[in-house]
């Protein structure tokens, strides 16, 4: 869809904008504690918080998306702005509420209509509504980055702001620089909106797969109770001694197949492809779909089954068509954090609650609505009880 941040960030951007704010990124991420200890101890003191709040439920029925995307979000705001929101604050309140609601918006047909024929941007409807969040994100992010520029210590970064302003004044002498003041706003909703809409969507259609599939909660229950106990939070070593459950967490996003065509690319040069010339500067549509949906790679694709990704012994079996996160030089750059998540997350949940549907599980229809740009569950309740 047009709009005024396409040239910027990481998501949209091209060329050396994409380069180096990538390269940058991820550099800065890995210092932040990206894939290590520090980051993991950020994901299990999160995860404790949602169980909490879930306790809070008392057994009723509730809609799990935002308490699921609270975790995520916290975890990327420690990164970012070196510091977490209260579940109950409502700038963080509407802060998670606005980027799914762009989810809402870009999934809806008169968007991706947008999206073809941008002259109807000039009319009535929801994609003005998308403006006006990009807006209220853009005024969120500049607030935080306004506070940074005030406590800023050149010597001492303390988040990712920090870095990115630190690299800004090197360079503003530099005409070319990537390092903007827009890029960095732009690239701070991209980190947020990419780190917690993916992970909070894959956890909330894993969920209703489990509402499904009862006996695949009691396995992954019987794997915790066997290898953590209840004395104890589960952490990312766990993961080596469960293959059960590392295969239920492969096969959700295989699946549920988040992203079935990812974003356009281009060619940056003449490719012979299998018989088939495609010319430099040809955008090309990956389709996800293909590889994990593929019969002979995942014998009777339609069907749930955490069996695909486990060997005869029972032993977690690995699959290059496991494609969930992208593939290329531009596959999500939060793949390791987002593995952790889902991990801790699902461990933490099942660990303290039992999954209780409002109806039959033969009940329970688990096809995605088909969006265009994602496979989304339908909305539903469930009810947390404390084992």
């Amino acid at each position: 869809m047009c709009h005024c941040w396409s040239v910027t960030g990481i998501i949209f951007s091209n060329g050396e904008t994409w380069k180096q704010t990538r390269r940058f990124s991820l550099m800065v991420l890995r210092s932040m504690g990206m894939g290590k200890k520090s980051i993991e101890h950020r994901i299990q003191e999160e995860a404790l918080c949602l169980v909490e709040e879930l306790r809070k439920t008392n057994e009723s029925p509730c809609d799990p998306n935002f308490l699921l995307a609270c975790v995520p979000c916290n975890v990327i705001s420690a990164v970012i702005f070196q510091h977490r929101f209260d579940y109950n604050d409502d700038t963080f309140l509407g802060f998670v509420k606005n980027f799914q609601r762009i989810i809402e918006i870009l999934t809806s047909p008169w968007v991706q209509l947008c999206s073809a024929y941008p002259v109807l941007c000039h009319l009535p409807g929801s994609h003005n509504e998308y403006f006006k969040i990009l807006t209220e994100i853009k005024a969120f992010i500049l607030k935080e980055i306004k506070m940074h520029q005030e406590s800023l210590n050149l010597s001492s970064p303390q988040d990712f702001i920090d870095h990115f302003l630190i690299k800004m004044e090197k360079e503003k002498h530099n005409r070319k620089s990537e390092f903007t003041m827009d890029n960095l706003i732009v690239t701070v909703s991209d980190l947020f909106h990419a780190g917690t809409e993916t992970t909070s969507s894959t956890m909330k259609y894993g969920l209703f797969l489990l509402l499904k599939h009862p006996e695949v909660t009691a396995k992954i229950q019987e794997e915790i109770a066997r290898v953590i106990g209840s004395h104890r939070s589960p952490c990312m070593q766990d993961r080596n001694q469960m293959p059960y459950t590392d295969a239920v967490l492969h096969e959700i996003q295989r699946y549920i197949d988040l992203i079935p065509i990812p974003l356009p690319r281009k060619t940056t040069q003449d490719v012979e492809f299998r018989g088939y010339h495609i010319p430099k500067d040809t955008s090309v549509m990956i389709c996800l779909t293909s590889v994990l949906n593929d019969d002979k790679e995942f014998p009777n694709p339609e069907k749930f089954d955490p069996g695909h990704f486990l060997d005869e012994r029972g032993n977690f079996k690995k699959s290059d068509y496991f494609m969930a996160f992208s593939a290329g030089r531009r596959a999500c750059i939060g793949e390791g954090l987002a593995r952790m998540e889902m991990f801790l997350i699902l461990t933490n949940i099942l660990q303290h609650f039992t999954l209780k549907p409002l109806v039959n599980p033969e009940d329970i229809d688990t096809t995605p609505v088909q969006t265009g740009l994602l496979s989304l569950p339908p909305s539903y309740e469930l009810s947390f009880i404390p084992v």
